[in-house]
Order: structure tokens, then C-alpha cells, then sequence
């Protein structure tokens, strides 16, 4: 009968106990990691921009409608709570009509998810449409507006205003002109104030340390969030790339755009769970990247 099995060295049975040592130890961090009580969960996409003409380098507007469809079948997988897009859901028409086409076919693919929608006011989302008719297109009465969900309280804001304080539409604005004005820096802290729930905030344009892509008063707007003393973190869009900054406790994290690239590998999406003692585990799908908060 042939044998099978032979004598191992005493070197090699501490080495493979060792490994199945650490192996059982990571197990075990992962099952306690599993086992956190989760408040929400919450599928994010941004920078969509879709839009029914050829690619322009790095864009491919056409492939959009098959990356949202991954995502929404990942986002019913995964069960989530509420789902959020962080602006530039189309892309820009030559006219009002045919760009509100274009927001009626990448809606109509957003709408097949079955729990709350919230969407965030890009700059791309009112270049030739007001916001009045983006927002009739999406079925939202706000652009800047607060909700709770699972004890965590959310805050959506509208940085789509000149400095003038004229809001965006119709091709009269810059993208590198985006503020948020007096009236909404109150509001803010209003809103901050009022709630005794820990807050996540979603922008479109950036609210963190950069010079292109970020709010122009950003400063204003983060010594707000700082203040309050309630703020996790801020999810944002606009630059197309991962990015991932810490300002004094509070993360900002840039999201990949969807647009970039050809699908299916180029898609870019995530998960958000908001854990029970307030971590945070942003789990990344494709070209998103993954963090986790403690």
C-alpha cells in the first residue's frame, strides 16, 4: 500500500501552527467586525454624467447606464438602507430638451431601486437645465435639505451658486465658481444645532483642502462643521478620483466618478455602513476605493 502521509520536520509543524494561529486570529477579528450592530447602510454613486454621445478621452457617457445597473443589482445584494448619488448625473445637451432626455433615461434606471433616493445638485446637472427643472426631472422638491435615517442624521448641501449668489442654469456659470451662500452657511448650523444624532454630510463639490475642485468658501462651511462637534464625515464627487483627507476629526472622502472609463472594469460604486458606536466602513466596488473609520 503506498504511504501517503510523511513525518514533518519539527520547524515546519511550528510554522503551519503559527499560520493556523493567525489565521484563527484574523477570523476572529472579522466575525467581531461582523457582529457591530449597523445603524444604515447606504449605496453611493457619483459623477455619472450621463449622456447619449461618443466618449470625449476618459469619459465613455454611453457605458453609464450599464455601470448604474451593476450597481443597483450589488446595492440589492447587499440590502441597503437608502441610496445617495452625488451630482453630475448627466452630462451637457446642446438644448433644455435634449438633456432632460438624458436625465429621463438615467432616472428611469435609478428609480428600479426600492428604498429612499436622495440626490445631490451637481454643477453638470443644471449647465443648460435650472435647478427647478432638474429637480422636477428627479421628482425632488430641495436641493439643500436634512433627513434621518437608522438614528444618523444626514445633510445634503447645494454649492451650485456663484459668488454673486446667482444660482446655476441655462450656461451661466463657471465650475470653479461654486459657493454656498450666507443663507445656507445658516441654515447649516441650524440644522447642525437642532439634532442630538451623530451627522454624515453629502456634497457635490469638494468641501476639503484643494484649489480646483473645492467650494470657495470651504473654510467657512467646515469651521461650521467642526463646531458642531457632531460631524463624522463628508462624501463628495466633482474631482473624479479617489482622494481621502482628515481635517481636524472629520473625513472627506472624494468618490471615483462612474463616467471614467469603459465598462464594465472601470465602474466605480460603494457601500457606506454606519456602525452602531459610529465607525464607518466605506467598502468600495470596482475603482472605488475602501476605507474604514474607527
Amino acid at each position: 500500500m503506498q504511504e501517503f502521509f510523511k513525518p514533518i520536520s519539527r520547524r515546519a509543524f511550528v510554522q503551519n501552527s503559527m499560520l493556523v494561529m493567525l489565521s484563527a486570529a484574523a477570523g476572529s477579528q472579522l466575525a467581531c467586525a461582523a457582529e457591530q450592530p449597523r445603524r444604515v447602510r447606504i449605496g453611493l454613486v457619483t459623477d455619472l454624467h450621463h449622456a447619449d454621445k461618443p466618449e470625449n478621452g476618459s469619459r465613455h457617457y454611453r457605458d453609464t447606464l450599464g455601470k448604474l445597473t451593476e450597481a443597483i443589482k450589488q446595492f440589492d445584494a447587499d440590502k441597503i438602507d437608502i441610496a445617495v448619488e452625488l451630482g453630475d448625473l448627466i452630462d451637457a445637451a446642446e438644448t433644455p430638451e435634449v438633456e432632460l432626455g438624458y436625465l429621463a433615461e438615467i432616472n428611469k434606471v435609478w428609480q428600479t431601486l426600492k428604498v429612499p433616493k436622495y440626490s445631490v445638485l451637481g454643477n453638470h446637472c443644471v449647465d443648460m437645465l435650472t435647478k427647478e427643472e432638474f429637480l422636477g426631472g428627479i421628482g425632488q422638491k430641495e436641493s439643500r435639505y436634512s433627513f434621518d435615517a437608522g438614528g444618523v442624521h444626514f445633510v445634503v448641501l447645494d454649492a451650485c451658486f456663484r459668488a454673486d449668489g446667482k444660482p446655476y442654469g441655462r450656461k451661466n456659470a463657471h465650475w470653479q465658481d461654486s459657493n454656498l451662500p450666507a443663507d445656507q452657511l445658516e441654515w447649516l448650523a441650524a440644522d447642525l444645532k437642532a439634532t442630538e444624532n451623530k451627522v454624515i454630510v453629502f456634497a457635490h463639490q469638494r468641501l476639503d483642502e484643494t484649489k480646483q475642485h473645492s467650494v470657495k468658501n470651504a473654510a467657512a462651511a467646515r469651521k461650521i462643521l467642526e463646531e458642531s462637534k457632531k460631524v463624522l464625515a463628508v462624501l463628495q464627487g466633482h474631482s473624479h478620483a479617489n482622494d481621502y483627507q482628515s481635517i481636524r476629526g472629520i473625513h472627506y472622502a472624494t468618490l471615483v466618478a462612474m463616467v471614467e472609463g469603459a465598462a464594465p472594469e472601470n465602474n466605480g460604486y460603494s457601500l457606506l455602513d454606519v456602525l452602531q458606536d459610529g465607525s464607518l466602513i466605506l467598502t468600495g466596488f470596482r475603482k472605488q476605493a475602501k476605507y474604514e473609520w474607527k
